[in-house]
């Protein structure tokens, strides 16, 4: 290993130790840690737990179930620069992804809206929402639909640009 790099780390670890802020304090265990690494270059490093599952994963999870259960509702490609209808879903589902319930939260076109709802009603049962049921037996969340002028939808949890 390189001796400046070690002199070099050994010197921040004293003028952090020597400096009682509070402010050097994450500093110094930056400092530490960065030590430890050269001077321990073969160390193991502690495990990772897995990051937990986020709203946002789970939506975009949902929008592909979605998607697979109504392969004639849905288009691909680019979105329209004008949407004709985008219509917004509030849908609650319990720990076994069973719909409990969806409304419309937004929408100015009643076909649309009837689109809609009977593709989520289609597609369940959902995925199960897993560790996203912190204290409650459901979990609602929204869903927007984004229509072109044939009625066919993207949903904005996976939709690419417009």
């Amino acid at each position: 290993m390189n001796t400046t790099i070690r002199t070099s780390a050994f010197s921040l670890i004293i003028l952090a130790s020597l400096c009682g802020c509070s402010s050097v304090q994450s500093i110094s265990s930056s400092t530490a840690q960065l030590a430890s690494r050269i001077f321990h270059p073969n160390a193991t490093p502690a495990a990772v737990p897995p990051p937990s599952p986020s709203l946002d994963a789970y939506k975009t999870q949902v929008a592909y179930h979605v998607m697979q259960r109504n392969p004639n509702q849905i288009f691909s490609g680019r979105l329209p620069p004008m949407l004709p209808a985008i219509v917004v879903l509030n849908i609650t589902v319990d720990k076994d992804g069973q719909l409990k319930d969806v409304e419309v939260q937004r929408s100015r076109d009643p076909d649309a809206s009837r689109v809609a709802v009977d593709s989520m009603r289609r597609s369940g049962p959902l995925p199960k929402p897993a560790r996203l049921l912190a204290d409650s037996d459901s979990l609602t969340f929204s869903e927007t639909f984004l229509f072109n002028d044939q009625y066919r939808f993207q949903l904005r949890s996976v939709a690419g640009p417009q």
